[in-house]
């Protein structure tokens, strides 16, 4: 049953839209058709390579992922980048998902048949065969997807997180249950673009007979905040009468997350259809392009990775740790230690009395946390 929410295709939009592919005709121009051989299937993806390329300065790597069922012509003539990678100087590749066997050959990222396939180490060999190609800035490694290609980006941000810097998922809220899945190891930008009014993939989530199967965006963008040690509570500015920008920064004002909140809006690629006053491939470039694999770039801020388990007042030991987490105390006073999860859900809290305090954290599932004592925060890792 489960995913039976998680592949949703595109299909229903394709007989609306079927005039833009027409009119489109001539993007195939620019691109260059490709195929790898993976898991024993042909696999097809275009790739664009902007006309300042000349192969001696690495640039950065975008991947647009279509929706279910869809495929790279359909999602080129609503979402062709290939004119902001001229003018911003970076490679765009629009892969194809694979047939789905467990839903009936569609074209899907995500199969609804748990371990049918995994197209997160197709996408790994594919930046390796691109880079191996082209002169990639491997710092600089982006993603991002209309309605089931925006999960895709979220599961690249999630089992990929070592290559891909940021993401921004068009039309999709994160699944859910997302400590059993994703382990971000650094700082990572999110962009989300969702309608309220989606039916599809519907803004507050999927909830059916008890068990969610999708987040809220509230709970997505707060996975993710969290993750990035951003402020719980985030700034809104107007961007246009429909459509509002919520932003959670860190305490040094360095941005990680942010909503474009499309008020009113569908299951829609603004700006090519739906809402028309933000588009939607310029605000992704926009984003994305501000972060490489280190977090926000020239942001002064202490990001994640450099904490490498050490505050001003303490210290954590091992850092991954297995079953037990070791907290080093300079001046032990009875301090408070809270450990939140993902989406910031306070999951231990207690005192740290003595100089070196042990404790068991046997009971947490493998994932990323974030623990504060008194206003200091460290990414945990717990390994399996």
């Amino acid at each position: 049953m489960k995913h039976n929410f998680r592949i949703i295709t595109t299909k229903g939009l394709i007989s609306v839209l079927i005039f833009i592919t027409t009119i489109h005709v001539s993007f195939a121009q620019g691109y260059i058709g490709e195929t790898i051989e993976y898991d024993g299937l042909t696999r097809e993806y275009s790739i664009y390579v902007p006309e300042s390329y000349d192969g001696t300065t690495s640039i950065p790597l975008l991947f647009n992922f279509h929706g279910g069922g869809g495929n790279i012509a359909f999602h080129i003539a609503i979402a062709d980048m290939s004119p902001i990678a001229d003018t911003a100087n970076f490679i765009v590749v629009y892969p194809q998902a694979r047939p789905d066997p467990s839903d009936g050959n569609s074209f899907n990222w995500i199969p609804k048949v748990p371990g049918t396939f995994d197209d997160v180490p197709f996408i790994s060999s594919l930046i390796d065969r691109i880079a191996s190609n082209y002169q990639i800035d491997q710092n600089r490694i982006y993603a991002c997807g209309y309605s089931l290609g925006g999960d895709m980006s979220f599961e690249l941000a999630c089992k990929l997180n070592n290559k891909i810097a940021a993401i921004a998922p068009v039309a999709r809220t994160m699944q859910a249950n997302p400590d059993s899945f994703c382990f971000p190891v650094h700082p990572t930008g999110i962009l989300s673009i969702l309608g309220t009014d989606d039916i599809t993939s519907p803004y507050n989530g999927i909830t059916y007979l008890g068990i969610e199967y999708y987040l809220s965006a509230a709970a997505t963008h707060s996975y993710w905040a969290t993750h990035n040690l951003c402020n719980t509570n985030a700034t809104m500015n107007t961007v246009s009468p429909s459509v509002e920008r919520y932003t959670w920064s860190t305490e040094s004002g360095c941005a990680y997350v942010e909503e474009l909140k499309v008020i009113g809006g569908g299951h829609d690629w603004p700006g090519s259809f739906g809402n028309m006053t933000i588009d939607a491939s310029e605000e992704i470039w926009q984003f994305v392009s501000r972060y490489d694999i280190n977090g926000l770039i020239d942001c002064t801020a202490l990001s994640i990775n450099e904490n490498n388990g050490e505050a001003e007042n303490y210290k954590v030991f091992p850092n991954p740790f297995n079953q037990t987490l070791n907290i080093e105390i300079k001046f032990p006073k009875g301090n408070d230690f809270r450990i939140y999860n993902g989406i910031g859900e306070l999951v231990i809290s207690g005192k740290l009395n003595t100089q070196i305090n042990t404790i068991d954290l046997s009971s947490l599932p493998p994932n990323v946390y974030l623990l504060k004592v008194e206003s200091q925060s460290i990414k945990l890792i717990k390994t399996k």
